[in-house]
């Protein structure tokens, strides 16, 4: 009696067999990007939600104000805080710090020397940019490479708002995941304890993924109309221009964005703005595609896309005859907050810009 022989794959049944598993793999890859995706996009959700509460604790705390890191009359100075400082403290001399306006202090921390110290932006005059809540071009704060700059795209990190977070000017809490410009040059900050690290060797500080509405940060009458059609005035020429609003002004919660990713992270097709310098992503404002998770003044977390964005202006436009939703009136220009620098035809100043200030909406809503 023969014994039957053991038969192995054949060529051809082995190449369906590989065909068939390069298929369900091609199947799958999309899936588990996407999935992927949506979980940073959930990250990036649940660390918005947690600023807003903080945000609210904070106002609790400070007559229902928002975070500010200027005086309320810095307007009778010009915005200066140089100028603040020689006025209230004729002895003032140019380089105080803790004796005159505060300093913005990102925290305490060792330095290379392995002294212990505070750190942060002090009143020094190369930074006088730092004190504005946006930079506007033009005087009187007007220095290169410094226009649009200011603390709405890091006022959430230095104190004395992150004694309501986590206690730290560099935590994960203020990044999103798919940052990674800013993230990969973060990655040794997180490991190290402190409110503040700066080893230039192992990490490089960096400002937040997020930015605070910088419209909403003034006096609502900075961005309202002055009785001929223009919305806007320099905060500088107003005696509480820079005094930061209350949360109880805001007239449309459900419409006024607070914060939102302010790099291009949806939907990206380029990495790089070739016009900024190094490898700077995209601003969300520079692509009709772009969506970034936003925050709203109450509490509620969404992506809002530039689309969305421009259709709520154009409606509102053609209702009023008069105006948008953001002012075309700022030093900006008519192109608003460097849309020069678009990747497409993208064409907003939503969020940044805000008509009204926090009395303002920058969407009508979702259509």
């Amino acid at each position: 009696m023969r014994s039957q022989l053991k038969r192995g794959f054949t060529i051809i049944e082995l190449l369906v067999v590989v065909s068939i598993i390069a298929l369900l793999v091609g199947m799958l890859l999309p899936a588990i990007g996407k999935a992927r995706d949506t979980a940073r996009v959930n990250v990036s959700k649940s660390n918005l939600r947690q600023l807003g509460v903080a945000h609210k604790t904070y106002a609790a705390d400070w007559s229902d104000r928002h975070v500010t890191y200027v005086r309320d009359n810095l307007g009778l100075y010009e915005g200066n805080v140089q100028a603040y400082n020689a006025a209230i403290y004729p002895a003032y001399e140019g380089e105080g710090r803790f004796d005159v306006h505060p300093g913005i202090v990102a925290g305490n921390g060792y330095d290379l020397s392995g002294n212990y110290r505070p750190w942060g932006y002090w009143t020094t005059l190369g930074n006088n940019v730092m004190f504005q809540a946006i930079n506007f071009p033009g005087p009187p704060n007007n220095s290169s490479g410094t226009d649009a700059w200011g603390w709405f795209r890091f006022g959430v990190q230095p104190k004395p708002f992150q004694d309501y977070m986590n206690g730290r000017y560099q935590d994960p809490i203020y990044f999103a995941p798919k940052d990674k410009t800013l993230l990969e040059p973060l990655e040794g900050c997180f490991e190290i304890p402190g409110e503040f690290v700066a080893y230039p060797s192992k990490c490089n500080p960096s400002w937040a993924s997020y930015a605070l509405s910088p419209a909403g940060l003034f006096s609502p009458q900075v961005f309202s109309d002055n009785g001929e059609g223009i919305f806007w005035k320099a905060p500088w020429e107003l005696p509480t221009g820079y005094k930061v609003p209350s949360f109880g002004q805001v007239k449309y919660p459900t419409l006024k964005t607070h914060m939102l990713e302010h790099h291009w992270l949806q939907n990206v097709k380029v990495p790089c703005n070739a016009t900024f310098l190094g490898c700077e992503p995209y601003y969300f404002n520079h692509s009709f595609q772009s969506q970034p998770v936003t925050l709203f003044y109450d509490g509620s977390v969404r992506l809002m896309g530039v689309m969305e964005a421009m259709s709520s202006d154009r409606r509102n436009l053609r209702q009023t005859g008069l105006n948008g939703l953001w002012s075309r009136d700022t030093p900006f220009g008519p192109e608003g907050y460097l849309i020069d620098d678009a990747y497409d035809f993208a064409e907003t100043s939503y969020h940044i810009l805000t008509i009204d200030g926090v009395r303002g909406r920058d969407t009508v809503g979702t259509e």
